[in-house]
């Protein structure tokens, strides 16, 4: 038994949004035996281009029943059957949610009417539900309503299910993948998906990156995108707009990460979130107050003013001055680590020598800041960093030349390098990012790190 199913909502997202319509059609492979219709109050307010694309306004919905009033009635009548759709994920995730919120379970088996389509009936211009009836001549009355756009996908389903009833049969199999995939994503284009390391790319239909990531396991990552029922907004309009995936594969994460932070630069795709901000770059300055003691301070960086070093947070330039005083025996409150009138916490219990108090001369103590400064990492060695290829003959390379990062190739291991110019060869030329630094900053100082040291 089937339940062809359709809704109309206050908006795109099962986590944020409410049903404000229903329509179901009881399908035993034959015919309709049952159906369902209501209007739904959501509790909440319908927006106005909601109403101008429904007809739903928010007087129709007051005076409906709640989800909580019908659902015990419609969870009765979905039980045991399978849930059909027109872009099943969409209905399916809108009512699985309501249900869980009136604590019932709902686990029920989905078929999707775009996917199908695209498998019976190839080809086609668009396999919106409006493009395929005009297409089918399937009539199609009260569009953008539960009960008629309901009744266009039953006829639809009717005529998939007389077409090709191996497609349906197949798709109802346990290790199918056409009721998890996005509804216009090939499944021979996933099939195809490598599992190794690397960045993909989910193209609209236009073919326009919309979203870049990076993998360890590019087919793996891919499915937790559109696994279950996601929590992410994001996602749920991501799979709704993809059509394609590319990628490229990489060899390793690290150079994942690299092209991925090259790629959301490059490409600006929609919906990728992080790295497309300007980060606010932080450093530690040094001034000198009116006594003569030189002081720290962990700030935003200054338009013309060069810190002594910089960091991509405040978080980790107050972390690396803290290693510091504690290094060199400097006071917390010359270091703007601790915000006190008079002396700092730490002399009473002696780790502070008393410059906050004048128990320490100025000499002594602007010594021993100038002897930290010194210990400041600035790393301007030339650097390879090696790593795992895209098959066995091959490494990648990754080159840093006087602490600036220049970009990363492929090469074969046979084809050995002795200088910074002979790698320099062997790579593309890419420009850096705060996030590719922090990333081979984090790797140079990691325990299974590869690096190689150039002249």
């Amino acid at each position: 038994m089937y339940a062809i199913v359709d809704i109309e909502t206050t908006g795109g997202f099962a986590g944020k949004s409410r049903i404000t319509e229903i329509a179901a059609y009881i399908h035993d492979g034959e015919k309709v035996v049952d159906e369902f219709q209501t209007l739904v109050n959501p509790e909440q307010v319908v927006p106005g281009y909601i109403t101008g694309l429904t007809g739903i306004t928010q007087e129709m919905v007051d005076s409906a029943p709640t989800f909580s009033q019908i659902a015990q009635q419609f969870h009765e009548l979905l039980q045991d059957k399978i849930f059909v759709a027109h872009n099943v994920h969409f209905d399916y995730s809108f009512i699985k949610k309501a249900f869980e919120q009136e604590g019932f379970l709902f686990v029920n088996k989905k078929l999707c009417t775009v996917r199908l389509s695209r498998q019976v009936f190839p080809n086609q211009r668009s396999y919106s539900l409006g493009n395929l009836c005009e297409s089918l001549r399937i009539p199609i009355e009260n569009r953008h309503r539960a009960s008629g756009d309901a009744k266009a996908t039953t006829i639809l389903f009717e005529i998939l299910l007389n077409e090709n009833p191996d497609a349906v049969r197949n798709a109802l199999k346990r290790n199918s993948k056409e009721t998890t995939l996005p509804p216009n994503l090939s499944k021979q284009e996933f099939l195809a998906l490598p599992e190794q390391p690397g960045v993909y790319y989910f193209l609209d239909e236009k073919s326009n990156v919309i979203y870049v990531g990076k993998a360890v396991n590019i087919k793996k990552r891919i499915t937790s995108h559109f696994s279950g029922t996601s929590k992410n907004g994001r996602n749920q309009y991501i799979r709704n707009e993809v059509h394609h995936i590319d990628y490229q594969l990489t060899g390793n994460e690290l150079v994942a990460l690299v092209l991925e932070s090259q790629e959301i630069k490059r490409l600006w795709p929609k919906y990728n979130r992080s790295q497309k901000y300007i980060s606010n770059q932080w450093g530690i300055y040094i001034y000198e107050d009116r006594e003569g003691y030189k002081r720290f301070n962990v700030s935003k960086k200054i338009k013309g003013v060069p810190p002594i070093i910089e960091f991509n947070s405040h978080a980790d330039g107050f972390h690396y001055l803290m290693g510091v005083m504690k290094e060199f025996e400097l006071c917390p409150k010359l270091c703007g680590i601790q915000k006190v009138g008079g002396e700092c916490y730490d002399v009473k219990l002696g780790n502070c020598k008393g410059a906050c108090c004048g128990e320490e001369s100025v000499k002594s103590y602007n010594s021993r800041l100038e002897e930290a400064i010194k210990s400041f990492d600035n790393d301007d060695r030339s650097l390879a960093i090696l790593g795992e290829g895209r098959n066995e003959d091959e490494q990648t390379l990754i080159v840093i030349e006087k602490g600036a990062y220049l970009g990363f190739g492929f090469y074969d291991r046979e084809q050995p390098f002795s200088s910074l110019e002979e790698a320099k060869l062997l790579i593309d030329l890419h420009k850096p990012t705060v996030e590719i630094n922090n990333y081979l900053n984090s790797y140079i100082n990691s325990a299974e790190a590869k690096v190689v040291e150039l002249k």
